[in-house]
């Protein structure tokens, strides 16, 4: 989480040592130091007439602060801005200035000259306070409202299968369709979204592993607000630190996402993990990509089997889209379909990776042109998830929005393009290990 200091100093020297320590806490995002009361209370006038969130956390006030005096100061504050937590800065420490402190207001005291230590401990302490109370007022940023938004996992049956670009491809059509998305990697020691849109951005989900109370503000500062439309929540650069993310908070995590946003898209990667086996178990669409090959369908087969002998998904709940697909595959949907009990999209995504491969060198997938026919064939599978639409709309993009005409031109040769159910591979593959 984010915390958000505001120092109230007016000796300058001390400004700049405060303003040196506050630098070095991890997770802090110190203002420059106010110079008087006066100042101080104007600028908090000014943020809270916008909302209680544009607050800062902790104001740190010195004993030599004027023209108030600090208690003072601290009594005005408390009673006019309840949900920031007030710390006093003081040469005096002792029990008498405490009990004073306590009593105008203050949430904590720390003694001068400052140690890195006790800065850091009761600046938490206060931050800890002002996000409790700001939870009671109920106020934040809007909120959806209702139930929440759809959740749509995106799996892949194996490695280098395309579950990746499918999720992204998902997201950018959601978008398109006027739908606020977010785009979750949930692959958490090799996820690749950021790599795909070309974004890098020191927040990941595992900064919000350990928070019991994610608040609209503490999300918004882990979520990338993409060029594209897109908030992203991206795995941790960091692999090892994928293990922070256990089921629990990821159920909590997408809870908070599903609250904010109409349409949530994870990308789950390949294994099967607590956490994003939570996500698939919770998921409203839960979508597994494979490729028309032996290796790949067998994968497929021994994923959904795990997903039921694991309790997490039943085989004809998950629906599975068949990447790279050509008119001669020997393996066709129809049969990938019966071989793993699952549910096939109409449409198979065409196998045309010279169409994706400048873009996905350049890593900016979201400039493939209108024009490719795995785009066209992504969306309209998008589509008939009931991804661009509202939840009690038609599955389908709305009209005039940049996704419905893609999904109308994919929907005829593309979403038509189904070969037979049985091949000469077909006994092979059922023999295949479920385990």
């Amino acid at each position: 989480m984010t915390t958000r200091i505001l120092p109230a100093v007016g000796d300058p020297e001390a400004a700049r040592v405060i303003a040196t320590l506050l630098s070095q806490l991890p997770g802090a995002e110190p203002a420059a130091p106010v110079p008087d009361s006066t100042f101080l209370l104007d600028m908090l006038g000014r943020l809270a007439t916008e909302s209680i969130d544009e607050l800062p956390e902790v104001v740190l006030v010195h004993e030599r602060i004027g023209p108030l005096p600090a208690l003072e100061l601290i009594r005005e504050v408390a009673l006019r801005f309840p949900a920031v937590g007030v710390v006093l800065l003081t040469s005096d420490a002792g029990p008498a200035l405490f009990s004073a402190a306590m009593d105008s207001g203050a949430r904590g005291l720390i003694g001068l000259p400052l140690t890195y230590e006790e800065l850091a401990a009761r600046v938490q302490a206060a931050a800890q306070w002002s996000v409790g109370v700001r939870r009671h007022l109920g106020r934040g940023p809007d909120v959806a409202a209702g139930p929440g938004g759809r959740v749509v996992t995106v799996t892949g049956a194996k490695g280098g299968v395309g579950a990746t670009f499918t999720a992204v491809q998902f997201a950018l059509a959601a978008t398109a369709a006027g739908r606020r998305t977010a785009l979750v990697d949930l692959d958490l020691q090799a996820g690749d979204v950021g790599s795909y849109l070309d974004v890098q951005f020191r927040r990941s989900i595992a900064d919000l592993a350990g928070i019991q109370d994610i608040s609209p503000r503490v999300l918004q500062d882990a979520v990338y607000d993409d060029r594209t439309g897109l908030a992203l929540l991206l795995a941790p650069a960091d692999g090892e630190r994928g293990e922070e993310v256990d089921d629990r908070a990821a159920r909590h995590i997408l809870g908070a996402l599903r609250a904010r946003y109409e349409l949530v898209v994870i990308d789950c990667g390949t294994q099967v993990t607590a956490a994003n086996a939570a996500a698939v178990e919770t998921a409203d669409v839960a979508v597994l990509v494979t490729t028309p090959d032996v290796v790949a369908v067998r994968a497929a087969k021994r994923m959904v089997r795990m997903w039921e002998r694991l309790q997490v998904r039943k085989a004809e709940d998950t629906s599975i889209v068949v990447n790279r697909w050509t008119k001669h595959t020997e393996i066709q949907p129809s049969l990938i379909e019966k071989i793993t009990k699952t549910r096939s999209v109409r449409t198979p995504v065409p196998a045309a990776f010279k169409e994706l491969q400048a873009v996905v060198d350049a890593g900016r997938v979201q400039d493939l042109d209108n024009r490719s026919t795995v785009k066209q064939a992504l969306w309209a599978v998008a589509g008939e998830l009931g991804l661009l639409a509202p939840q009690d709309a038609e599955p389908a993009a709305p009209a005039g929005q940049p996704g419905a005409a893609l999904a109308v031109r994919a929907s005829g040769p593309v979403a038509r393009l189904r070969g037979g159910d049985r091949g000469s591979l077909g006994p092979w593959l059922r023999r295949g290990r479920e385990g």
